[in-house]
């Protein structure tokens, strides 16, 4: 059964994250009341740097988030909140305590720091959605961190360059300085992340479950090799239809 609070949470992420649902809506409701909690947790921190132009403002958004998942890991009362109470319900101590790095990751947006190479990027989307997505798989109950790290990683770069278009419409350009050969370096390490993540081997059904949010990342990370500049150009995600039987392919693997 889904509750009010989960539902708000979904209405949140179908809003904000259309993938992150759609793989969502494609795994059994149990998974859901994990699932929809954390990513409308997710997409309230990425949205919070980018709520002002202040950075003190910002970071005070984001200090808010680290406070509640302070409170969750505590074990005590957690404050009330349209997401960060059912993000309770679905955290123990230890997964709380992983999210909090998500929340520190998110702070050099919020002080506008550029990225200052391509390390700087692979450490950024490995502390944001390489931990987000092991955060769900281990809520879901698997144990195959690596695994999940690898795949969250890959997935986070896939996403990160679908938009650089929107930050670049705002005067940010967000992609560090790169040689071609830096570039491509990072792309193929995370394709083959994307590929056999963990080193290779057959996922479980907890894994399977968290890993359905990442069934794009292969594809817009090879088509961002054969073609960089599709990156600023807005030209990475396939057409719908794919997406959609991509989605099914990953859900029944």
């Amino acid at each position: 059964m889904i509750t009010e609070e989960i539902a708000a949470c979904a209405q949140l992420v179908e809003r904000g994250d259309p993938d992150r649902f759609a793989a969502t809506m494609a795994a059994p409701v149990a998974a859901r009341r994990v699932l929809f909690p954390l990513y409308a947790f997710n997409l309230e921190i990425a949205r919070a740097p980018w709520m002002s132009a202040e950075p003190l403002i910002a970071e005070m958004r984001l200090q808010w988030w680290h406070d509640a998942l302070e409170e969750i890991a505590a074990g005590g009362p957690v404050r009330r909140h349209e997401v960060a109470s059912p993000l309770a319900e679905v955290l123990d101590p230890a997964g709380a305590t992983l999210l909090m790095g998500c929340v520190a990751a998110r702070r050099r947006e919020a002080q506008r720091l550029p990225m200052a190479g391509a390390d700087d990027l692979a450490d950024y989307v490995a502390a944001t959605a390489g931990t987000l997505m092991w955060v769900a798989a281990r809520a879901l109950g698997s144990t195959q961190e690596a695994r999940a790290r690898d795949l969250g990683a890959a997935s986070g770069l896939a996403n990160y360059f679908l938009g650089v278009p929107l930050f670049l419409a705002r005067s940010v350009n967000p992609l560090p300085e790169m040689t071609t050969r830096h570039f491509e370096d990072l792309v193929r390490a995370h394709l083959d992340k994307a590929r056999r993540p963990g080193g290779g081997g057959r996922p479980s059904r907890p894994e399977r479950l968290a890993e359905l949010a990442g069934w794009r990342a292969a594809g817009i990370l090879s088509r961002a090799l054969r073609d960089p500049a599709a990156i600023p150009e807005g030209r990475l995600a396939e057409p719908e239809a794919l997406r959609r039987l991509g989605l099914l392919r990953a859900r029944f693997l």
